[in-house]
């Protein structure tokens, strides 16, 4: 009955009229600020190092690395070979194209955040609730937005996480997932108990090392099969548009599992890369904005392209109809492991290793993302409780780190299609809220730009 509760919601929330207002914002906001993603491409790169960490707030590198943190996930290694696996290889174009103009939502979201961030003595703190209360005087809707994302990155997204983590070192390793799940949230424990510096602190060192690593990997594997290159390329077009005969009856999930996938991994949009751009010291808003848009470039381009290519060159996968039919069978035996088609990939090149190699990586990409999802409800918390008293924020925040850890253990026992469609829901409804609070504050935004680009040109 729970699963199927949650399937209902999950279908009402991720309706087709969410794909179409999130490829819509991403139009409207490309064009409205004249493609800021790729005019200024060399101010992204040059904005990473702007600003400094201090009693105020944290550097801007350190608030992309949060971000990206929380960007390169399961969503990255489960998420991708979940989307090809019912929408085929043509859902990763769909992927592309929800970050390229996804880049342009996430500048105007941290720009926003930026421009209406409040200070607390932990430092600078903001996000979609804060500009929607000040920026729209909806104060209920912003009070929702937070319980929103308190729910579904505190619970919701670190169960899909947990889950993707206990998966891949099950099948890699003889531990039980349960043991993985404890694991898992002891160490967690260590480093959300030491507030956001220690988190800006542990996510400046960790994610860039990840992220190089698993891209070095990923290019040493399509390497060997640099023959089936051009072959993936094209199945990833011609998907794309339903022209393969194989996915052509599956068209309508080739998109919706490409954009569902592609905003679950990049996040833009979902307004929690603006939360961590709050919390950024910088000298201008829109040089956050910026730092961000870079941040899904890194994310979708590069880390989610790298497992695609993977899994597409050694053809370690199958492609599923929604009535459960096999319409490809590249890897019977696995059925709907997804992550077995990761860990697949790896092992057409490094007989015995891939298991392994893709569970380490696991860990470290949902480790970070996890400190990134707290760094979510944390602040989340803060903007609720903040004129209640340093003792009541107190007590609120120590209660959700305990329910918090708890659903990490929770989710590593689950079974991965639930708990998946329970971090869709709460995407889903974070993203309703924000994308469309956006359009109405998207005039701040593009003020902001036209004053740091003045500056700029100046």
């Amino acid at each position: 009955m729970v699963e199927k509760i949650v399937a209902l919601v999950n279908e009402i929330v991720w309706n087709p009229a969410l794909v179409v207002l999130l490829i819509a914002a991403g139009l409207y906001f490309s064009f409205r600020t004249r493609f800021v993603q790729v005019r200024r491409f060399g101010s992204m790169l040059r904005s990473l190092f702007g600003g400094k960490s201090g009693d105020k707030g944290i550097s801007s590198f350190q608030a992309f690395c949060i971000a990206l943190s929380g960007r390169v996930g399961t969503g990255n290694i489960v998420g991708v070979a979940t989307a090809i696996a019912f929408g085929g290889p043509g859902a990763v174009f769909w992927m592309w194209v929800v970050a390229f103009f996804g880049a342009s939502t996430a500048f105007v979201e941290s720009t926003l955040a930026q421009i209406y961030k409040f200070p607390h003595h932990s430092g600078y703190r903001g996000g979609p609730f804060s500009f929607i209360e000040k920026g729209l005087g909806m104060r209920a809707l912003a009070v929702a937005f937070a319980i929103v994302t308190v729910i579904g990155c505190g619970l919701f997204l670190s169960t899909v996480q947990a889950n993707g983590v206990a998966s891949a070192l099950h099948n890699a390793f003889p531990v039980s997932t349960l043991a993985c799940g404890i694991a898992l949230a002891v160490v967690l424990a260590l480093v959300i108990f030491g507030g956001v510096k220690r988190i800006a602190h542990v996510a400046s060192i960790i994610t860039p090392f990840m992220a190089l690593a698993y891209i070095i990997m990923s290019l040493v594997v399509v390497g060997f099969h640099i023959r089936e290159v051009p072959q993936a390329l094209l199945s990833i077009i011609t998907n794309a548009f339903g022209i393969n005969p194989v996915c052509g009856g599956i068209i309508g999930s080739t998109i919706a599992m490409g954009v569902k996938r592609g905003i679950f991994s990049n996040e833009a949009g979902q307004g929690t890369g603006a939360i961590v751009s709050a919390a950024a010291d910088v000298p201008h808003p829109a040089q956050q904005g910026l730092a961000q848009a870079f941040s899904v470039y890194v994310d979708t381009l590069l880390v989610c392209t790298a497992t695609a290519l993977m899994i597409l060159t050694s053809g370690t996968y199958n492609i599923i109809s929604s009535d459960g039919a096999i319409l490809y069978a590249g890897t019977p035996e696995l059925g709907n492991n997804y992550v077995g088609y990761t860990q697949s990939a790896v092992s057409s090149v490094f007989t015995g290793f891939g298991s392994q190699f893709v569970s380490v990586a696991m860990v470290f990409f949902a480790f970070s993302t996890l400190m990134a999802y707290y760094f979510y409800a944390e602040s989340s918390l803060i903007y609720l409780f903040r004129d209640r008293g340093s003792r009541s924020e107190k007590v609120v925040i120590r209660v959700f780190q305990v329910f918090m850890l708890a659903g990490v253990v929770f989710g590593a026992v689950r079974e991965a299609d639930t708990v998946w469609k329970l971090g869709d829901i709460g995407v889903g409804l974070m993203a309703w809220v924000t994308v469309v609070s956006l359009f109405f504050l998207c005039p701040k935004a593009l003020k902001s730009l036209k004053e740091y680009e003045s500056g700029v040109n100046n």
